[in-house]
C-alpha cells in the first residue's frame, strides 16, 4: 500500500502486527472495530481481511485519510468508513460500542491516557472488548482499572499491549 510522508505517521511494524493478529486469533469474526489514529489503516484493513464486520477509521490528516480511502477502494473494502477528525474530538461525540479498538497515538504527545479514559467512560467499548494500545516504550500507560493486560510485546521504541475489558 502506498504510504504518505506525514509528520508523526508511524505504521505499526509488520512483526508487531503479525503478533497482534496471532493474539486475536479467530476473535475478529463479525466484530465492530474502531481504528483510532488510523494512519495507513493497516490494522483495520487486516481486521477486515480476517473477518471483522465493520471498521471505522479515525484520522485527522485529510491527506492521509484520502490515501487511506483510496487504499480501501483499491482493496475493494466496503465494510468501513474513514472519518477525518481529531481522535479526542471524535471520542467526545455520542458513542457506539466496539468489540475491538486499535489505539496507536503519536508518540510523546500524552494522548494514550485521555483516550483510554474516554473509551472507557463514554460508552465506546462493548462488554469484554479488546483494546490494542501501542505506545513509546518509555511510557507506562495509565489505563482504566477494569482493563486486564492480556499480552504485551516490545519492538524497538514501541511497546504493544492487548487489554481485555472486564465489566466494571
Amino acid at each position: 500500500m502506498p504510504v504518505l510522508d506525514s509528520p508523526g505517521l508511524r505504521p505499526t511494524p509488520d512483526r508487531v502486527r503479525e503478533t497482534l493478529f496471532n493474539w486475536l486469533g479467530q476473535q475478529l469474526y463479525g466484530q465492530q472495530v474502531l481504528d483510532l489514529f488510523a494512519g495507513t489503516g493497516a490494522l483495520g484493513i487486516e481486521a477486515v481481511s480476517r473477518g471483522a464486520a465493520w471498521v471505522d477509521f479515525i484520522e485527522r490528516d485529510p491527506r492521509v485519510a484520502a490515501q487511506l480511502t483510496t487504499n480501501l477502494a483499491s482493496l475493494n473494502i466496503t465494510a468501513s468508513a474513514v472519518h477525518v477528525n481529531d481522535v479526542q474530538a471524535y471520542l467526545a461525540r455520542p458513542a457506539k460500542p466496539y468489540a475491538l479498538v486499535f489505539l496507536d497515538p503519536p508518540f510523546h504527545q500524552q494522548l494514550a491516557t485521555p483516550c483510554c479514559s474516554a473509551l472507557e467512560n463514554s460508552g465506546w467499548l462493548s462488554e469484554g472488548a479488546m483494546i490494542y494500545l501501542e505506545t513509546e516504550t518509555s511510557l507506562a500507560p495509565n489505563v482504566p482499572a477494569n482493563w486486564q493486560l492480556h499480552r504485551e510485546t516490545q519492538a524497538g521504541e514501541s511497546t504493544a499491549r492487548l487489554y481485555l475489558r472486564q465489566v466494571p
